[in-house]
């Protein structure tokens, strides 16, 4: 199969992306966990969320020694070529590359050419099959967060708090213009992800809009051509310190997790884009059910944004594209209160190695044709549009919505009582957008026979013949 590249750079024309090529609709898919670990997607409890105490569980197991060797395995390991080829292959045109500092930089501020080698076989690899790639400084000189997500030493958002961590900032963004900025594959930049959630968001608000500015002065002054994206406070969904533009070239990002897909979720990124004539991007978001996973897609593409799905790659899991599966023993290497020896620890994080390589994962199809919206998951009658006219899933259903239903976070089914009926009177309809026509179907209502299934060219249509609820419908290939 050959791949080529859109041509030219990723650029902002008002509200659009664009590049040589026209109108940008980008569809891409986070590499979670390569260059930054993530706890939970090692399926580790939060005394082994962050990098640094992965890193210290491995050692403490295994010995420096080995720990160093497991790590050179792991970045050679979890992702690869055949990683590329295979998001390439299943309709993606992007990737988003979460880059930890310290894998770049060391304590001093010297830069580590180890840890730039694996950025620029991943900028390679896109290129090589067609793809952009956005960097993410995902975890920033001292912690941009101070969560287990950046990296932080203390716990603490200390890039806002120590000059030397924001001048080390601004200096790892200057190098990574420097390299990249003749690099059409290269997205753009995306300068923080999820600065100061929670109480942060209050006390170094203005200390973020500064540095925004910061850095885009830096990166303008060595590339004037790439797209920059900033993201909103508190897990990039509070953007009051978005409200004004920072540069010519830009895009406004946020996150979307748990939350109802419509469009109460995402009115004041609508509302933002339209006051600043700035493109809009999802640039995370995820872990949770096929239906859910259509529903926002279809959302953001309604409204022309484009998305970045999370993560890639997890192990033991239902929410990702695909599925590494646990190794025998794991859950003694997960349990911070066991130490197995060494030998016992050295096979089982072997085994995790063999087990994480692409070949070896389980594909999760449903994910996969949910993001699509390709036929081979159960479309939740709440993802419908009824009548032409796309409303809020609370005006949507028949009845109160469960309690916890937009938090299916391992990607469990919808137990009997979440599956909620959407009421359609004689001659209405509920569509489904889908790119491609389904095999087949199967409609849940509580008289099927009520209702007329039909294809009209882009979307699966249910047609109530009488007063009927319906709770959804079983796609297939």
């Amino acid at each position: 199969m050959s791949y080529s590249a859109r041509p030219g750079f990723v650029r902002a024309d008002g509200t659009e992306l664009v590049d040589d090529a026209g109108v940008l609709l980008p569809r891409g898919i986070g590499l979670g966990n390569w260059l930054l670990a993530e706890g939970y997607m090692w399926r580790f409890g939060d005394e082994q969320s962050a990098p640094r105490q992965i890193e210290a569980r491995v050692e403490a197991l295994v010995g420096a020694d080995a720990a160093a060797a497991f790590w050179r395995g792991f970045r050679n390991r979890f992702i690869t070529e055949a990683d590329f080829s295979e998001i390439a292959r299943l309709g993606f045109d992007h990737v988003r590359l979460p880059i930890n500092a310290r894998g770049v930089m060391d304590d001093e501020g010297r830069f580590i050419e180890e840890g730039f080698a694996l950025i620029e076989r991943a900028v390679a690899w896109s290129e090589q099959y067609g793809l952009r790639i956005l960097l993410d400084l995902h975890g920033a000189p001292g912690g941009q967060t101070g969560t287990n997500i950046d990296d932080s030493p203390n716990g603490k958002p200390e890039l806002f708090m120590d000059e030397r961590y924001r001048r080390d900032t601004i200096a790892l963004w200057e190098e990574l213009a420097r390299r990249y900025r003749d690099r059409e594959s290269v997205f753009g930049y995306d300068l923080l992800n999820e600065p100061l959630p929670n109480e942060w968001q209050h006390v170094y608000a203005d200390e973020l809009v500064a540095l925004y500015r910061e850095l885009t002065a830096a990166i303008r002054a060595i590339d004037d051509r790439h797209l920059i994206m900033y993201e909103g406070s508190h897990w990039a969904t509070n953007w009051s310190v978005l409200r004004e533009r920072f540069d010519d070239n830009q895009a406004l990002q946020f996150h979307r997790y748990w939350c109802a897909p419509d469009d109460t979720s995402i009115a004041e990124y609508l509302e933002v884009r339209d006051e600043l004539q700035t493109p809009i991007y999802m640039g995370e978001g995820g872990e949770n059910t096929p239906g859910w996973v259509y529903a926002a897609t279809q959302l953001y593409e309604r409204h022309g944004i484009g998305w970045n799905f999370w993560p890639w790659k997890k192990l033991g899991t239902l929410t990702s594209p695909f599925s590494a599966p646990v190794p025998e023993g794991w859950e003694r290497i997960a349990d911070h209160s066991v130490v197995p020896d060494a030998a016992e620890a050295s096979a089982t994080l072997g085994a995790f190695l063999e087990a994480v390589e692409l070949a070896n994962c389980e594909r999760r199809d449903d994910v996969i044709d949910a993001l699509f919206a390709r036929p081979g998951f159960t479309l939740p009658a709440w993802a419908g549009i009824r009548d032409g006219v796309p409303a809020p899933v609370g005006a949507l259903i028949d009845g109160p919505l469960p309690e916890g239903i937009w938090h299916h976070t391992a990607g469990a089914p919808y137990q009997e009582h979440e599956r909620v009926a959407v009421a359609l009177a004689a001659g209405s309809r509920l569509a489904f957008p889908l790119a491609e026509q389904p095999a087949a179907w199967t409609v849940d209502a509580d008289d099927a026979s009520a209702v007329s299934v039909h294809w009209d060219g882009s979307s699966l249509v249910l047609e109530a013949q009488a007063s009927v609820r319906v709770r959804g419908v079983d796609v297939t290939r």
